[in-house]
């Protein structure tokens, strides 16, 4: 059971991440950066929609809630596209925190009567919900704010720890063995239902990148002609990068620098590479004589710890997150360096596997055996199968109160305005 006070202090990081990053004149929230990504005020009252939905109406959406029915409805993800929504007639800026204000005080009215309730873990769980929906939409606002034009409105407010020579390059051996993939109600109550239910699986032997891949190795593929040598890419890979007419991550630009949230800077060698596409990272891996993981040799070498025949609530063990151990919140506005955590190594050896960035696995989305879905539907099941390779490991713009080593994330293989990198895989 996940307390009270946890669900209230989360509820408030994530509402105070969400305030920061929509904390501009009503003109700036009204924009389209990109038809990739909502206007802002958009994200902002969703936010509070659904946390309407779930808290207060009990998942039903024909209850009658704070907004009119006409009104609600320009908030449905399902049917308004984000290159659409800046046409739609949203809630003011103004109106908009208005309600989301509104909607989180009578959800602290419900969570005040938590403990006398006897469907506890049902009521938390749609707590942790909501919590893990703000967070993803804050992430998602920093996508946006990242393809943003025009001078700089958000800066670093955070400094991140240095890296440490001699990790990039290097790999981790993980034995053949079962392990346990996936998780339960009982030990991840919040966890969502594409992580579960916990089984056992059987892995065959692999090395593993011990680091991400930096910005120096990925120098080193664009020098090598990576983006024009055809041999290191799949025939859709190809083809994408040649109607995309790629030649470097995004925001790399010709001069050798890179240009993020407004800011022109230099490209640091060992940070991890970030916004590259699956195609990019399957040719990358292909060109370094090695592949992706599949995101269940992920899940295992972030996990499982051999000596006790166990799985590890978090890669270093069960303290939870800290600024110590991985590099998550968005704090630093980017990845760490290479190396700057290692107090947060997995068992195997393999570092910074939560935070700085999502890791594109081999894997198609897909349910776990014995899925079962949860009061949320149409969280996972319509993406099941579809054209999405799963990402793991987060950000570092993800809140640390959201991530799990279960946690699945998904996206079209050509996405790169997320904050993707890649880890390298080898066979025994």
């Amino acid at each position: 059971m996940i307390g009270r006070e946890t669900l209230a202090r989360d509820l408030e990081r994530a509402r105070q991440r969400t305030l920061a990053l929509t904390d501009f004149d009503d003109a700036e929230l009204h924009r389209q950066y990109n038809p990739l990504m909502s206007p802002l005020v958009w994200d902002l009252a969703h936010i509070g929609q659904q946390e309407e939905l779930w808290l207060l109406r009990d998942g039903d959406p024909h209850r009658p809630g704070m907004l009119p029915a006409n009104v609600e409805g320009l908030y449905d993800a399902f049917v308004h596209s984000r290159a659409s929504r800046v046409d739609l007639p949203l809630l003011s800026p103004e109106q908009s925190r208005a309600y989301c204000r509104s909607v989180r005080a009578a959800a602290l009215d419900v969570l005040d009567t938590l403990p006398d309730r006897d469907d506890d873990a049902e009521i938390a769980f749609r707590f942790g919900l909501v919590i893990s929906h703000e967070n993803q939409h804050d992430e998602t606002m920093l996508q946006a704010l990242n393809l943003r034009s025009g001078a700089p409105i958000l800066a670093p407010r955070a400094a991140l720890p240095h890296g440490r020579p001699g990790v990039a390059g290097t790999s981790v051996q993980v034995p053949a063995g079962p392990f346990v993939l996936g998780v339960d109600a009982a030990t991840e109550p919040l966890s969502l239902d594409n992580e579960r239910p916990a089984h056992v699986v059987e892995v065959p032997a692999f090395r593993i990148g011990r680091v991400p891949v930096t910005n120096a190795e990925w120098r080193q593929f664009i020098d090598d002609g990576g983006y024009t040598q055809q041999r290191w890419w799949s025939v859709r890979g190809w083809e994408h990068r040649a109607r995309a007419d790629l030649s470097a991550p995004e925001f790399w630009n010709r001069d050798g620098t890179r240009t993020r949230f407004g800011h022109v800077e230099e490209i640091p060698g060992d940070e991890p590479v970030q916004h590259i596409g699956y195609f990019e990272a399957e040719a990358y891996a292909a060109w370094a004589g090695a592949r992706l993981p599949t995101e269940v040799e992920w899940e295992k070498a972030a996990t499982w710890d051999p000596g006790l025949g166990a799985r590890r609530r978090y890669p270093w063990g069960s303290d939870e997150p800290s600024g110590r151990l991985a590099n998550l919140g968005g704090e630093g506005l980017r990845p760490a360096p290479v190396g700057a955590y290692p107090d947060g190594a997995s068992a195997y050896g393999a570092e910074q596997m939560l935070g700085d960035v999502w890791e594109w696995t081999t894997s198609p989305l897909r349910p776990w055996p014995g899925f079962t879905p949860m009061i949320y539907r149409q969280y996972s099941e319509p993406f099941f199968d579809g054209d999405f390779h799963v990402l793991r490991g987060g950000s570092w713009a993800v809140g640390a109160d959201t991530l799990r080593p279960s946690f699945r994330n998904w996206d079209h293989p050509i996405r790169r305005q997320i904050f993707s990198g890649v880890r390298l895989a080898w066979d025994i």
